[in-house]
């Protein structure tokens, strides 16, 4: 019987280099446990020499301390895998804190309190429940907890309300402890993360910055860079040069892209240093493309640093330009918006470009809207529908959608097709008949360019199951590296800018070109990345990917499955969102009879508590006044 924390170790890829074909070869190579790694046994393992045996050597022991935790959670009965987003989290000596505070644990997203006690129970004997370290350590896991739902501020009743359930004696007291250790902000009856009220407050300041200092920008000669917008678009434009931030909202098909491509024509035009961003590698593409000139990821262009760690640019080391767009800014949450204001140097022309009826950020805050409902800021919302001949019936049935309305399709040119299923089972089959035959059958859209979206991870017709047969379908193979083949579509859970060459941020799609030796190279639209050791749990197959994990990113062809399991969660935003991922061809699979219609009549964008219009209003008036 061997080592079940070594074995766990290994089945969860944190080993660097050591596939899953190798994992399997271990027992016979005589490697049970920690103590059995030695170069002349990994030299027998199939297809290891010398060389590659001392290689998987010297990644054993530089992922000592990641194993060193694994020690401390997996008789716990937590998955390996949590070592290694500890020592993410709290550095190489995670093992050592975890020691001293197990509760720390409470940080990560996914373990329970449970299993952190069960942690300290092991490591602390004789520790109690009504130990300080544990109600601290819940207070903020409340709030952690709260700020997966978007939240930023949780009221002061509702924390204490969660520490009683917890069996914590004295819910005020631990409150107290958790803003004296700095790890949690009071303001007026509503608790905050410290992080997180740090970065709404910077926002709010960053902005009555910028608003107070940028100067007028006079155009000497627009030329024709202005012809080919209307009024309210060249209003857009001027905005931009009369303030120091400014928003742009407006559906698809409405010529945000056109009016952003007219004043980066202009600021060129004038000399002025430019930046493009927008969140994802996809959307910043595209960007790239309409713009005519170099965008990036904002990960990229504020010099992210890691996978957990902070940004090279910011107030010390401003980004060298006068006018900086970022698209797709539905998507910023208020960590990543404070990290892009601060970077914004004294006189910089800040335009953000958004649609507030999208979804917001997966992470806490809901910056856009927070920005647009402040009045705080000029906002141009573009409302003409131009875009007919190339997305007609897409953009008209999105813009129905996004003022409530669920119109009949009405699309002679097979543009968006309706196809209804009775439930999960047979929505799923419709699914992979539509993006193995009938797309590319009918409509001459490649299986390698058509997008399956769906609410819901379980389920038939959730990204699991969905992805098991569309891979079964469109590439068979037995997983060579952590469960992919070559030609395998992924989607990244996580940040890893650290991959070499180019890295790769949350969200991307890209396809894997290779997967040997423990690593797996995908092709990201950024560029490639090699994918080892602990980053492979961040990769998921995405030949189907949730709404929410597709915006900011657009398909040629789009497969939008709304299936019973999605019934509770469906709202305006998120059809809007999945309808919106499509460019030429979208098919809508809805299993939810009524609801679908109901959700787009009736329910708005879940509600989020921040405290960001608040400050900037507060901000802006002290600025002012």
């Amino acid at each position: 019987m061997g080592d079940p924390v070594f074995e766990a170790f290994c089945a969860d890829g944190l080993w660097p280099g050591l596939g899953r074909t190798l994992t399997e070869a271990l027992p016979a190579a005589g490697i049970a446990g920690p103590d059995d790694v030695t170069a002349e046994k990994l030299a027998a393992l199939p297809k290891v020499g010398t060389i590659r045996a001392g290689r998987l050597l010297s990644a054993w022991i530089g992922a000592a301390h990641v194993y060193e935790v694994a020690q401390l959670v997996v008789p716990a009965g937590l998955r390996a895998r949590v070592a290694a987003r500890a020592v993410d989290a709290f550095g190489d000596d995670a093992a050592r804190r975890l020691r001293d505070d197990p509760w720390l644990l409470l940080q990560l997203p996914d373990v329970r309190v449970v299993e952190a006690d069960r942690v300290a129970v092991a490591a602390l004997p004789g520790v109690r429940r009504d130990d300080p370290r544990r109600g601290r350590a819940l207070v903020a896991h409340a709030l952690n907890r709260a700020a997966r739902d978007g939240h930023t501020v949780q009221p002061v009743e509702l924390v204490l309300a969660a520490l009683g359930a917890e069996g914590v004696a004295d819910p005020p007291g631990a409150v107290v402890a958790a803003i004296e250790a700095g790890i949690v902000h009071e303001t007026a009856g509503a608790l905050s993360l410290q992080r997180l009220a740090m970065a709404e407050s910077a926002v709010a300041e960053a902005v009555a910055r910028l608003t107070a200092i940028a100067e007028p920008i006079e155009p000497e000669d627009a030329g024709d860079a202005l012809d080919d917008l209307d009024d309210t678009q060249r209003g857009a434009v001027e905005a931009v040069l009369r303030h120091g931030v400014s928003v742009l909202t407006g559906g698809p098909g409405t010529g945000k892209s056109r009016t952003v491509a007219a004043l980066v024509r202009l600021a060129e035009k004038q000399g002025l240093a430019v930046a493009l961003a927008a969140p994802t590698g996809r959307a910043a593409k595209r960007l790239e493309e309409l713009g005519d000139a170099p965008a990036a990821t904002l990960h990229r262009l504020l010099g992210a640093q890691g996978r957990t760690g902070g940004f090279a640019r910011g107030e010390e080391w401003p980004l060298d330009a006068e006018l900086v767009v970022v698209d797709e800014t539905s998507m910023l949450d208020v960590e990543l918006a404070s990290a892009l204001l601060e970077a914004c140097a004294d006189g910089t022309h800040l335009l953000l470009v958004g649609d507030p009826a999208q979804l917001p950020s997966i992470g806490p805050g809901r910056v856009l809207a927070d920005l647009v409902e402040s009045g705080t800021v000029p906002v141009i919302e573009l409302t003409t529908l131009y875009r007919q001949a190339a997305g007609g019936a897409i953009a008209r049935l999105a813009t129905a959608v996004r003022a409530g309305d669920l119109p009949p399709v009405d699309a002679p040119d097979r543009e968006v097709v309706l196809v209804r299923a009775t439930g999960s089972a047979e929505a799923a089959h419709r699914v992979v008949q539509l993006v193995t035959d009938s797309i590319p059958g009918r409509l001459g859209i490649p299986a390698g360019e058509v997008q399956v979206v769906t609410p819901v991870h379980k389920g038939p017709a959730g990204t699991v199951e969905l992805n098991r047969v569309l891979k079964a379908a469109l590439n068979p193979g037995r997983g060579t590296v952590s469960g992919f083949d070559p030609g395998d579509r992924v989607v990244a859970t996580a940040n890893h800018l650290e991959a070499e060459p180019t890295g790769f941020a949350n969200g991307e799609v890209g396809v894997v070109t290779e997967a040997r030796d423990g690593t797996v190279t995908v092709e990201f639209a950024s560029g490639p990345a090699a994918v080892t050791g602990r980053a492979l749990a961040d990769l998921r197959h995405g030949w189907a990917v949730t709404v929410h994990r597709a915006q900011g990113s657009e398909w040629p062809a789009v497969v939008a499955v709304l299936p019973p399991e999605a019934g509770g969660m469906l709202s305006r935003p998120l059809v809007y969102t999945a309808l919106t991922r499509a460019q030429r061809h979208l098919s809508v699979v809805p299993a939810v009879g009524a609801a679908l219609a109901r959700a787009v009549r009736d329910v708005g964008a879940r509600p989020r508590r921040t405290r960001l219009r608040e400050l900037l209003a507060d901000e802006l008036q002290e600025s002012s006044g």
